[in-house]
């Protein structure tokens, strides 16, 4: 089977790497691909939101599943128009989507079907908003509603910095999220993520993770994309996760039928956990980055029938394995990210980083210029390991991102601390 990819992220090249792995495949395609990417597919240039030009090629290339990687596309309707030209997608529908185009759709379902979250207001306006900020306790969470790259969340420990976000909010600092706002209690706990696959009616766990979105070590600083990564997440035992599916999947996969616009993809739910008990924080229509890093690492099954099965409403008779090791994933990323960042320096020390075969660079915003790799995004790369404690596979990262000579770039040294501190501790 010929699958096309679209995306060009971190996120795509880890499913590439797994995809390519599969005996089902054909030939495999990416648009628009990156450096990493072109190694193990045939990158190809088209506008990804040209979606004539993207079937176009499906029907000339014998495409048999579309596998849409980032959350723009599924927004904008690619899934309903490959569709309605009889090609399969893996991915929701633009309707659908909204479970992560609109955190304001979201909440709204939330509180219609009982899932829990954090209590919440809507504004279409900032001196409401402001006025029902100058009544809440602190700190206080203010998101834009649509879709910013995971930057449109402030955690607001003063009230001037939750009227500064607003501020900010609806004068375009996030693009087009700036139409409506939501604003939330904030939740204490511990932050992770969990992930299912659902075909419409059926959902099926994946392996958990938990991702590092502060910026620096330590938590600190702005939110970003995501910084890193590591699987299993420890806090989500059996029971718990038992729990999310009870709690939080199966009610959002049934409200989504019962609205008519049935759920098909993958469900990315962001949690925090207190007490032993899940709340949503939001949802994401896509895999995670670099949740997805870690994922496909771990990941013993074949991925290509799992994703088929999705489209094909048929995920009733997939069942996935995966390895007992620990894997964890480190994003260098250019200094000044997630604001203002230089592109086109150059990345060195790749193929020395990766000597170790239990290490896999996953690589997120880079192109190739002369037989160079030049960085060519905010996050660029996702140096991704595997062991059998998350103390070794730690190490092991941090070793082949020291190979790396890129003195445009950055990461956290604090990968995994909450994990590391509990095997500490037993």
């Amino acid at each position: 089977m010929n699958v096309l990819l679209i995306g060009g992220g971190g996120r795509e090249h880890a499913l590439a790497w797994k995809l390519a792995q599969s005996p089902l495949l054909g030939r495999l395609y990416c648009v628009p691909g990156n450096a990493g990417i072109e190694e193990i597919a045939q990158c190809v240039a088209l506008d990804v939101a040209d979606h004539a030009a993207i079937i176009r090629f499906c029907k000339e290339n014998l495409i048999g599943l579309v596998v849409i990687g980032p959350e723009a596309p599924l927004v904008a309707g690619l899934a309903d128009d490959l569709e309605a030209a009889s090609i399969k997608a893996f991915g929701p529908s633009r309707h659908a989507a909204q479970l992560e185009g609109s955190k304001g759709f979201t909440k709204d379902l939330c509180a219609e079907y009982g899932i829990p979250t954090a209590a919440y207001r809507r504004f279409a306006d900032a001196s409401a908003a402001k006025a029902y900020v100058a009544t809440q306790s602190l700190p206080i969470v203010v998101k834009a509603d649509g879709l910013a790259a995971g930057k449109g969340v402030v955690i607001a420990q003063t009230r001037d910095e939750a009227y500064q976000a607003i501020d900010e909010c609806f004068g375009g600092a996030f693009g087009a999220a700036e139409a409506e706002l939501v604003i939330e209690e904030f939740l204490d706990g511990e932050e992770a993520s969990f992930f299912a696959l659902v075909d419409g009616e059926n959902a099926l766990p994946l392996a958990t993770a938990q991702d590092h979105k502060r910026v620096f070590d330590g938590d600190k600083g702005p939110n970003t994309g995501g910084m890193g990564a590591y699987s299993p997440a420890a806090i989500m035992t059996p029971a718990l996760c038992a729990r999310v599916m009870q709690e939080i999947i199966a009610p959002t996969v049934r409200a989504m039928n019962a609205r008519g616009t049935p759920f098909k993809g993958v469900l990315y739910a962001g949690l925090m956990i207190k007490d032993g008990a899940a709340k949503l924080i939001e949802y994401n229509a896509r895999f995670g980055d670099p949740e997805t890093q870690v994922l496909m690492l771990r990941l013993k099954s074949d991925l290509l029938p799992a994703l088929l099965a999705v489209a094909e409403g048929k995920l009733s008779s997939i069942t996935l394995d995966w390895h007992d090791d620990v894997a964890l994933c480190v994003v260098m990323a250019a200094k000044g990210y997630p604001g203002a960042y230089a592109k086109g320096s150059e990345v060195k020390g790749l193929q020395a980083a990766a000597a170790d075969p239990n290490v896999e660079i996953f690589h997120a915003g880079t192109k190739r210029e002369s037989g160079r790799i030049i960085a060519d995004g905010g996050r660029v790369l996702g140096v991704t390991a595997r062991g059998n404690t998350i103390a070794e596979v730690r190490s092991r990262a941090y070793a082949a991102v020291d190979k790396i000579d890129w003195p445009g770039g950055f990461c956290r040294r604090d990968i995994g601390f909450r994990a590391v501190g509990r095997q500490a501790k037993k």
